[in-house]
């Protein structure tokens, strides 16, 4: 699995630059070895695209979605890949676009343009693409302002935001908190064993076998 991060500073403001990457059917105008993309409903496309000379059609699904934040999305065929674009407001008209992407070659042929970085470079050049193709626009073609929570974020009633307006980590999962380190606390009580447990401080002893006075027996009169 190859890693690949780029980003691109865009002079358009962050709904603007959002917007238009949600027109996924115009991804052909600016990014290499697309070929076509088809909007099969709000959280999956049809793609088919050039890799290394080989010509390949897959599915991929939006795994996330929130406006003017992120999209993700992952292949559900071959070839496998998975990313995410995020944007960043910069300022009222410049925001950052910033792709993170794993791809996995397939085969001897896309291997070897894995190695020869080609698909970086593609990536790299399919966001300057980007840049020019909304700048010289100068607004976006369509948009689609649906919100797809997370995996780990649905079945809850409502998103909780845990950023401070730019939203780049809402929705991002929680860092695991490291543990106690006092825990477990050590107990009064001693190791299990075959002994008889001794009677705690300031609790009256079992009864003793005793008798034991009738319910109706009159007590002292104080």
């Amino acid at each position: 699995m190859s890693s690949i991060e780029h980003a691109v500073d865009v002079n358009v403001p962050i709904r603007t630059a959002y917007n238009q990457w949600t027109q996924f059917e115009t991804f052909p105008e600016f990014m290499e070895g697309v070929e076509s993309v088809k909007q099969l409903d709000d959280t999956r496309t049809d793609w088919v695209v050039e890799i290394a000379g080989i010509r390949k059609e897959f599915e991929a699904e939006i795994t996330e979605q929130h406006p003017d934040e992120r999209v993700a999305w992952r292949s559900l065929d071959r070839p496998r890949q998975a990313g995410v674009v995020s944007f960043h407001r910069l300022e009222p008209d410049r925001t950052r676009v910033t792709l993170q992407m794993e791809y996995d070659p397939e085969g001897f042929t896309e291997k070897a343009a894995d190695a020869l970085q080609i698909v970086k470079l593609r990536v790299r050049g399919d966001l300057e693409r980007f840049k020019e193709f909304i700048e010289s626009r100068g607004g976006e073609t369509g948009a689609w302002r649906g919100d797809v929570p997370s995996p780990h974020q649905r079945g809850r009633d409502e998103r909780t935001p845990t950023g401070g307006g730019s939203g780049y980590d809402v929705g991002e999962p929680m860092p695991p908190q490291p543990v106690n380190p006092e825990y477990p606390r050590e107990t009064p009580l001693p190791p299990p064993g075959p002994g008889v447990l001794p009677p705690s401080r300031g609790i009256n002893p079992p009864p003793g076998p005793g008798p034991v006075p009738p319910r109706d027996t009159p007590g002292p009169v104080i």
